[in-house]
C-alpha cells in the first residue's frame, strides 16, 4: 500500500533535514547517516518495468538478510523494530503505522503545531475571507468527514472508495481511513450530540407540528414528523424529529406515534398539527388534543390544534373543476406529445423555433393529466412556442397526419391546435396560475406562511367570482363554478377556518385587525362582517389571557401597583398640607394615565397604534417583531406562536428532495433507527443560508440548449428522459403522489442507456 508524504515530516520548509543526493550512498544502512524525512521531496526512483513505484517506508525500514524468502522480515532503522513484509499478505501498513509512533524518529513532528490560513466565503456570504488557525486533529476529521457523509447523502462505503482515498492521500496523508463501521458510528455520534441540543432548545418553547405519512413500493409505512418554531432570535426553524416506520395509517395508530415522538423530545407545549385532509388525521390529531389537554400541555385546551393542509386543500378545489378537461388543453398536450415523442421530430421542432427567431429558455415538458401544476407550467412553456407550432404544421407533413392516424384505443388524437385553441390556453394559463403561484407560497418551509394565507384566500375567492359571473366560455364557467363549490365547502364560512389564519393576518403589523374586518364586511356583508371580525379578536384576546397568566401578571399594571404602595408608605409621616399636596399629584396622574393608551394592554395599544405601510417591499416581519419585542413583551411571545404554523405540509416533504431519494438503494439496507438517524441530522446540520426554497420555474428555464449536444440518439433520449424525471420530481412536493403513469408513458419511448437497474423505494402517499 503506497501512500505519499505527508507534509511536516521533513516537508520543504520543514527543520527537518533534507533527503540525501541521489547519488550519495549509505554505507551502514542501519546507521541513518542522511535520514529522509517522511515529506520530504524524495530523490528520484528507478521505476520498475510494470511495478508499483517503492513504498516510502523504505526510506526508513531495511529488509532484513538472511530471513526465510517466503517470509521475508524488516527491520526499522530508528527503533529496531521488525516487521513481516511479505507484500502479498503484509504490505507495508504496519510499517507505516510503526512510522507515526516511533519513539526515535528524528524527524521534529508535532500534531499540536497550529497554522494559519484563509477560510473562503461561502456562497451569499458578504466581506472578505476570514483568517483562521488550526491544527492537525484526527477526530475533528473524522466528525468532519461523517457530517459530509450525512449532508451530502453519501453511502459509508464512500470511505472506501479509491478516489476518496487518492484524495486524502494528497490532502492529509497522515490521517488514516476510517472502516466504513467506523464511520457509521461517526455518524450516529453527530445525531446524539445534535439530538441533544436540539432537546435543549425544546424546553419552554411553543411548537407547531407537521406530520404526514406514505406507503412505499414495499407496502411499507413511514411516518415523519418536522417542528415548526420561530426561535428566541426571531429566527424561523424547521427540524424533522422523527422519520419511522408505523403499523399502518389508522388514526389511532398515527396518533400514538405523534405522542410518542412528542414525549420522546420533551415538547409539552404544542400549539398546532398541521395534515391534510385524511379522515384518519382527524382521529390522530383527536387523540393527540385528547393527551395534551390531560397534561395541560395545550394551548387554549387544543381548540386550534388541528391545521388543515392548505396546499392540500388547493389541490382538490382545482383537480375538482379539472375533471372534464377543456379539448383546447387536450389539442396542446397532443401537438407536444408529437414534438417529444422521437429525436427527429424535436429537432424539426428545434428548426421552427429558430427560423421563428424565438428566443426561450424553457424546454418543451409533457405534462402529468393528474398534475394540474405540470398541465399549468405545460401549457404556459406552449404559449413561447405557438409560431414554432405553426410553422410545424406548414412545414412537416407527419405532424398533420399524425392527428389523422388511430391511437391504442380506436381514436384520432384531437388537434392540431388552431388560434382559437392557443386563446383559450391563454385565459387557462392566467386561471391556473393564480392557483400555482398560491400553492408555492403555501409551500414554503423556509419562512412565514401563516400571514400569507389571508391574502391568498381573498385572491381566489375574487377570480373565481368573476370566472362565474361572466358570460363567455362555458366549459371555463363550467370549471369555475364547480371550484367554487369545492372552494366554499372548505373555505366559504369562517367556522371552517382554523381562526390562527387570521389571528396570523392581526399579528401583522401593516393590515391588523381592520384590515380583517374591512375584507369580512366586503364579503359577508356589515353585521355578519362584524361578527366575524369579533371572533377573531376573541381568539387572540384569549391567547394574551392565557399568556398573561402565564407570565404571572401583565406587563402593564404590575409595576404601577408596585409604585402607588410605595407612594403610600412615603407620605405616610407627612404633615396635612404635604398629603393634600401627594394626593392632587395622584390624581392628576389618574387622569393623564385614564386618557392615555398607555394604560391600555398591549393588545389594544397594538390594534390602536397605526400601521405600516403595506407597499414596503421586502417586509421583514420577523424583524419587525424583534424590533418591537420591549414594546409588546407579551403580545410578542403569541406573535412568535401564531406566525410559526405552517399552513401546509409539504415542508414535510420537500426534506426528501424526492419520493425516491429518501430510501434508496443504500438507505434501504439501513435499520430504522439509521436511517431516522441520516435524515434527521442532514435536515439538522444543513446551512440555513444554503436551503433555497425550490423554483420550478428556474430549474425549467435553466436545462442547457439542446442544440450544443452532439450526441447519439440513445444518450440524446435518455438525457430528456433525466429532465423529465427531475421536472416529475420537483412536482411531485406540490402535493404527495409521485406519479408513476408519466414515468412510464416517457420510458417507454426514451432508451436508457444504464448499465445496472438502480432499485429505489418511492414513497406514495396513503389517501
Amino acid at each position: 500500500m503506497d501512500v505519499d508524504a505527508p507534509p511536516g515530516f521533513g516537508a520543504p520548509g520543514d527543520p527537518n533535514p533534507p533527503p540525501p543526493s541521489p547519488g550519495s550512498a549509505n554505507p551502514n544502512p542501519l546507521e541513518p547517516a542522511a535520514p529522509i524525512g517522511l515529506g520530504a521531496s524524495l530523490p528520484p526512483l528507478s521505476p520498475k518495468q510494470g511495478g508499483k513505484d517503492p513504498s516510502i517506508v523504505w526510506q526508513h525500514f531495511i529488509k532484513l538478510a538472511g530471513s526465510d524468502p517466503q517470509n521475508p522480515r524488516s527491520q526499522c532503522k530508528y527503533y529496531k523494530n521488525q516487521y513481516k513484509c511479505y507484500g502479498k499478505k503484509n504490505g507495508t501498513s504496519g510499517m507505516l503505522q510503526h512510522m507515526k509512533v516511533c519513539k526515535k524518529w528524528p524527524f521534529p513532528r508535532d500534531d499540536k503545531q497550529k497554522t494559519l490560513s484563509f477560510q473562503a466565503k461561502r456562497e451569499g456570504e458578504s466581506g472578505s475571507n476570514v483568517l483562521v488557525v488550526a491544527n492537525y486533529s484526527e477526530e475533528r476529521i473524522r466528525l468532519a468527514l461523517a457530517r459530509m457523509i450525512i449532508i451530502d447523502e453519501l453511502p459509508f462505503k464512500f470511505v472506501e472508495r479509491q478516489g476518496f482515498q487518492e484524495f486524502m492521500k494528497i490532502v492529509e496523508p497522515r490521517f488514516p481511513i476510517p472502516h466504513r463501521t467506523t464511520i457509521a458510528r461517526a455518524c450516529m455520534k453527530i445525531y446524539s450530540s445534535e439530538v441533544d441540543i436540539l432537546r435543549r432548545a425544546f424546553v419552554g418553547q411553543r411548537v407547531c407540528v407537521t406530520t404526514d405519512t406514505w406507503t412505499s413500493i414495499q407496502n411499507l409505512n413511514y411516518m415523519v414528523v418536522t417542528a415548526h418554531f420561530i426561535d428566541g432570535d426571531w429566527t424561523y426553524q424547521k427540524k424533522i424529529l422523527n422519520f419511522c416506520p408505523i403499523a399502518n395509517h389508522k388514526g389511532d395508530t398515527i396518533g400514538r406515534a405523534v405522542e410518542s415522538c412528542l414525549l420522546k423530545w420533551g415538547i409539552d407545549r404544542l400549539f398546532t398539527i398541521t395534515a391534510d385532509n385524511a379522515s384518519s388525521n382527524d382521529v390522530a390529531i383527536d387523540y393527540v388534543k385528547k393527551k395534551t389537554k390531560e397534561r395541560d400541555s395545550s394551548i387554549l385546551g387544543g381548540e386550534f390544534m388541528h391545521m388543515r393542509c392548505c396546499a392540500h386543500i388547493l389541490n382538490l378545489i382545482v383537480q375538482s373543476g379539472l375533471k372534464s378537461i377543456h379539448e383546447s388543453i387536450a389539442k396542446v398536450r397532443n401537438a407536444v406529445r408529437y414534438v417529444r415523442a422521437s429525436p427527429a421530430r424535436f429537432e424539426k421542432f428545434q428548426e421552427c423555433v429558430e427560423n421563428e427567431k424565438i428566443k426561450a429558455k424553457c424546454l418543451l415538458s409533457l405534462d402529468v393529466p393528474t398534475r394540474w401544476n405540470s398541465t399549468y407550467l405545460m401549457l404556459d412553456c406552449a404559449l413561447k412556442f405557438v409560431r414554432a407550432f405553426d410553422r410545424l404544421e406548414e412545414e412537416d407533413g407527419h405532424y398533420k397526419l399524425y392527428f389523422c392516424e388511430l391511437d391504442g384505443n380506436g381514436k384520432k388524437p384531437i388537434g392540431p391546435p388552431n388560434y382559437l385553441d392557443w386563446e383559450n390556453v391563454k385565459t387557462f394559463v392566467k386561471f391556473l396560475g393564480i392557483f400555482y403561484e398560491a400553492t408555492l407560497r403555501f409551500s414554503g418551509s423556509l419562512f412565514v406562511t401563516s400571514n400569507t394565507y389571508f391574502h391568498e384566500l381573498i385572491s381566489i375567492e375574487d377570480q373565481l367570482q368573476q370566472l362565474c359571473s361572466v358570460d363567455g366560455d362555458p366549459l371555463l364557467k363550467s370549471m369555475a363554478v364547480e371550484m367554487k363549490k369545492k372552494y366554499d365547502k372548505y373555505w366559504g364560512s369562517v367556522d371552517n377556518i382554523n381562526l390562527m389564519l387570521f389571528v396570523a393576518i392581526v399579528l401583522d403589523p401593516r393590515y391588523k385587525l381592520k384590515y380583517v374586518k374591512f375584507w369580512f364586511r366586503e364579503w359577508y356583508g356589515k353585521d355578519k362582517g362584524d361578527a366575524m371580525s369579533s371572533k377573531v379578536r376573541d381568539a387572540l384576546k384569549r391567547l394574551y389571557v392565557e399568556r398573561v397568566g402565564q407570565n404571572g401578571a401583565s406587563s402593564s399594571s404590575g409595576s404601577g401597583a408596585s409604585l402607588s404602595r410605595d407612594s403610600m408608605l412615603s407620605v405616610g409621616n407627612a404633615s396635612l398640607s404635604d398629603r393634600i399636596k401627594s394626593y392632587n399629584n395622584k390624581f392628576k396622574q389618574h387622569l393623564a394615565d385614564e386618557d392615555s393608551v398607555e394604560s391600555k394592554s398591549e393588545l389594544d395599544r397594538y390594534l390602536l397604534e397605526s400601521s405600516e405601510d403595506p407597499d414596503v417591499e421586502d417586509f421583514d416581519i420577523l424583524m419587525w417583531w424583534k424590533m418591537n419585542s420591549s414594546r409588546y413583551r407579551v403580545l410578542s411571545q403569541i406573535a412568535r406562536d401564531v406566525l410559526a404554523i405552517p399552513v401546509s405540509t409539504v415542508a414535510s416533504e420537500s426534506a426528501f428532495s424526492t419520493g425516491g431519494r429518501v430510501l434508496d438503494s443504500f438507505r434501504s439496507s439501513l435499520s430504522p433507527n439509521t436511517v431516522e438517524a441520516l435524515i434527521c441530522t442532514q435536515n439538522w446540520l444543513k446551512d440555513a443560508k444554503k436551503k433555497r426554497p425550490i423554483k420550478l420555474r428556474e430549474c425549467m428555464d435553466n436545462v442547457e440548449d439542446m442544440d450544443g449536444f452532439e450526441i447519439d440518439t440513445g444518450k440524446y433520449m435518455f438525457i430528456l428522459f433525466v429532465v423529465y424525471i427531475n421536472y416529475l420530481v420537483i412536482c411531485s412536493m406540490l402535493t404527495n403522489h409521485f406519479i408513476l403513469n408519466g414515468i412510464v408513458e416517457i420510458a417507454s419511448v426514451c432508451p436508457m442507456p444504464m448499465e445496472e437497474d438502480p432499485s429505489t423505494v418511492v414513497l406514495d402517499d396513503d389517501e
